[in-house]
């Protein structure tokens, strides 16, 4: 049997404070932020289980303990909306492991094992055949609750935390920061669930720290973005962290004033491997410019960290021609 669900999933934009709970239809409700791989599973007539990603590939394969589980725990012509998350040793969410799945091939089996993931579960769109997409979310939300009262609490499959309490949701924030949560989902309780709309809304938890300049896109007398890093404190040498996003107009006289082209000299290859400034591991080389590595800036970021690297970039702050690249702290430590 064909389920008709949403083609693609509900999205959020970002914004840079909580709304009152009065602005959304409703009122708020909000949920944490989990920095994983969003993902929707399908439960079928016949209990054959679908999941794939946001884009629709294709994570039966490199998620197994998740497909038993739906299997298992879910009826029969049901939808669910979710995040998959990997809990790393050190009790901090661990996105690299997540990567790791995609491309673990026969090394599946062994990382199920070892590295078992979990399904957060923070949506339901058709429950035993019933289709819910139209229903408030607040309607939605008391399902999903329900649905899960027969979930075995050992289940990989977990129904997100949820609160219509802004000042407890604060409090998860800070309390969870230290784990990986980035931040909060904050949705209106009297929306419908619209595929492909970015009608919930995401604050990020962010801090402000300072970074070594390394290189530029463009060029140094008219930088876009500026390849940052922090140096190491096993080597001592300047590693990359990451790339800040678009420098501001206002910020270019003063930034090519301070920067100074470098030759061979630099710590850095002339072209950064992938993953290194951002984006995924296995992506082509990224082309930049380096510079003397003698600019400090400010910069913030948020909490998703992977293998030592802002994950995602950077916002230019301001120059800091007060500091000098001995005053940066070394290592990426932002709790």
């Amino acid at each position: 049997m064909y389920l008709r669900c949403p083609v693609e999933p509900m999205l959020a934009r970002s914004i840079d404070h909580l709304p009152a709970p009065e602005e959304l239809r409703g009122g708020s409700r909000y949920e944490p932020k989990w920095d994983g791989f969003r993902a929707i599973g399908r439960i079928d007539k016949r209990h054959g289980v679908h999941l794939v990603s946001r884009r629709g590939t294709r994570l039966n394969e490199a998620f197994p303990e998740l497909v038993a589980a739906l299997y298992e725990e879910l009826p029969a012509a049901t939808v669910i909306d979710g995040e998959i998350i990997r809990w790393g040793a050190g009790g901090r969410l661990d996105f690299a492991a997540l990567q790791e799945r995609l491309i673990a091939g026969s090394r599946v089996p062994e990382l199920v094992r070892t590295q078992p993931c979990h399904l957060i579960v923070f949506d339901v769109m058709i429950v035993g055949g019933e289709d819910l997409v139209r229903r408030p979310f607040a309607q939605r939300r008391q399902v999903l609750e329900d649905l899960f009262t027969s979930v075995p609490p050992a289940s990989p499959l977990v129904a997100t935390m949820h609160t219509d309490n802004a000042d407890e949701a604060r409090i998860w924030v800070e309390a969870l920061s230290t784990q990986g949560i980035e931040g909060l989902i904050i949705k209106a309780a009297g929306d419908p669930y619209l595929p492909g709309k970015r009608r919930w809304l995401k604050l990020k938890t962010r801090h402000t720290i300072d970074v070594i300049v390394g290189g530029v896109t463009g060029s140094p007398s008219r930088p876009r973005d500026l390849i940052v890093g922090r140096i190491d404190p096993a080597s001592g040498g300047l590693r990359v962290v990451g790339r800040t996003t678009a420098v501001p107009p206002a910020a270019h006289a003063a930034l090519a004033a301070a920067l100074t082209p470098a030759g061979d000299e630099h710590p850095w290859p002339a072209e950064l491997p992938s993953g290194w400034a951002g984006g995924m591991y296995g992506s082509p080389p990224m082309q930049y410019v380096r510079v003397r590595p003698d600019v400090v800036v400010e910069v913030s970021v948020d909490l998703a960290i992977d293998r030592g690297r802002l994950r995602h970039p950077a916002r230019f702050h301001r120059l800091r021609s007060d500091l000098r690249p001995d005053d940066v702290p070394a290592g990426l430590a932002l709790t």
